[in-house]
């Protein structure tokens, strides 16, 4: 079996070396470069080109978002995850809009394993914590743009005024039976929506949805 290939970047030694024990004990993982700033994870990422990059936010030189900038930028279909213990709103939205894979915090490390794989294979990969916190951040925005704005370029998705708001919804966390009693609709027509915008985005589920609206905001 290949062994799926991942880059560590921390500036805390005892960390590294904690994180690469947890994912070393698992024989599908192989740890194929550790870094200790934002500058050198550019660097070893552009060297290595690893399946995966794992990465804290707040270290000297270059922090984790500015790194992951720049990789992205040159490498689009770079996986990055966060791994911090820093859930402010700032990172987290600037995170999402990157378009990073995902944002745990180390206290999730007990799920890294399974966060890794999920990650490599797509998935977005999100704490509880983060997952919490995503309607409140959705609700900050009291500016809310239509469908038709060239920002969030949804018409190209094919999504309709009525799907829209449905999304909208979504993201701020509200359930299929309240957004049913907000657009004068029964939930299984609520349910057929959700069904379609998800196709449509090629999306698997509502925390995903609500990524991605965020990830669409200016």
């Amino acid at each position: 079996m290949e062994k799926k290939r991942i880059l560590l970047v921390d500036d805390d030694e005892l960390i590294t070396m904690s994180l690469e024990m947890i994912i070393s004990s698992e024989q599908e993982f192989e740890i194929v470069g550790k870094g200790k700033s934002g500058r050198e994870a550019v660097r070893l990422y552009n060297e290595l080109t690893p399946d995966l990059l794992l990465m804290d936010i707040r270290m000297n030189d270059m922090n984790g978002l500015e790194a992951a900038e720049e990789i992205l930028r040159a490498h689009k279909d770079a996986v990055i995850l966060f791994l911090t213990t820093f859930s402010d709103d700032e990172y987290i939205v600037k995170a999402l809009k990157l378009g990073v894979k995902g944002y745990l915090l180390k206290q999730d490390y007990k799920s890294l394993p399974t966060a890794l794989n999920a990650a490599i294979n797509g998935q977005s990969v999100f704490g509880g914590a983060i997952i919490d916190k995503l309607p409140s951040l959705m609700n900050k925005d009291t500016d809310k743009p239509s469908v038709s704005d060239d920002s969030l370029n949804y018409e190209s998705y094919g999504i309709t005024e009525k799907e829209y708001e449905v999304i909208q919804l979504v993201a701020e966390g509200f359930s299929n039976k309240e957004i049913a009693q907000k657009l004068f609709l029964s939930e299984g027509t609520v349910r057929n929506y959700l069904s379609t915008i998800l196709e449509k985005l090629s999306l698997r589920d509502r925390t995903q949805l609500a990524i991605f609206y965020l990830k669409n905001q200016e």
